[in-house]
């Protein structure tokens, strides 16, 4: 792979992740790679002149770095809209299961990607629809997962949950995740679901606290189709979330389908760092 233009993607409004970017640029002006940054993080530097459109970076860009948590590799895997674009993620956040190069380790592991000393991982996606009185009226994309849960508190919700038209169970419960392996260390995890290796295409079903405890987690086949029906008595207040960024409303009987995306992301980590090294890291295991 020969990189000529490289977009920078950060944490948005975060002075010590612009120093950060700023000096990246630099970087790479020197080795002769053209930069690109979306227009507000380029003037945070204090060079806006590699300001650019959120399609312009994606379609330009032979590389893309992220520089913060999670949530930022998640936005930059929305705005890439499916571009088969290799994603490095630098981790300027949280936990960072996704963003797994260090920020002390940057510079070397970055040196190590331009020299092609890499490997790539194709991370499957989620495509989600709401479904309302027939009609769609919300489509998305998800890299982690889809979840559907109670906008009122101290209140469970009711939703009937169906694996190619076969009725799996109504779940009674604070919510469901519907999530992907890459998202199964995400809410999927802390809710007590299975760490599922992102190598593996499946789809996790797992309830939020169920009222049921019986109601466990299900790991499924990639190719199902999948349809959560809110079923709440009350209509109350709930919300399909998407990668835990994008939020939309449900009433009473809407429908969320949710399938295997035809669109993948690929993420790509300096050879010698493995899969199991950030489970080990981040999980403090051993």
């Amino acid at each position: 792979m020969t990189i000529r233009t490289v977009g920078i993607v950060t944490k948005p409004h975060q002075p010590d992740v612009a120093r950060v970017a700023a000096e990246l640029a630099d970087w790479f002006r020197e080795r002769r790679v053209r930069t690109l940054m979306e227009a507000d993080a380029a003037r945070l530097t204090g060079q806006p002149g590699l300001g650019a459109t959120a399609g312009t970076l994606a379609a330009d860009s032979d590389l893309v770095v992220v520089l913060g948590g999670d949530g930022t590799l998640l936005s930059a895997a929305r705005l890439l809209d499916g571009r088969d674009v290799p994603v490095l993620g630098i981790n300027h956040g949280g936990l960072g299961f996704l963003t797994a190069v260090p920020l002390e380790e940057l510079y070397g592991d970055l040196a190590r990607v331009l020299a092609g000393e890499y490997s790539s991982e194709s991370r499957m996606m989620l495509d989600a629809s709401i479904v309302r009185a027939g009609e769609s009226v919300a489509r998305h994309q998800a890299l982690n997962d889809v979840v559907i849960n109670k906008g009122t508190p101290a209140r469970i919700i009711e939703v009937e949950a169906r694996v190619d038209g076969r009725y799996v169970s109504t779940f009674r419960a604070d919510g469901l995740i519907i999530s992907t392996p890459t998202g199964s260390t995400a809410y999927n995890m802390s809710a007590g679901g299975p760490i599922v290796h992102p190598d593996l295409d499946a789809i996790l079903l797992t309830p939020i606290c169920s009222h049921t405890l019986t109601n466990r987690p299900i790991v499924l086949p990639a190719n199902v189709g999948v349809v959560v029906t809110h079923r709440s008595p009350d209509d109350e207040s709930v919300f399909a979330t998407v990668d835990g960024q994008v939020g939309v409303g449900m009433k009473n009987s809407d429908a969320l389908y949710v399938r295997m995306s035809e669109r993948r992301l690929r993420l790509i980590a300096p050879v010698g760092k493995s899969y199991f090294d950030v489970l080990r890291g981040k999980l403090k295991w051993g």
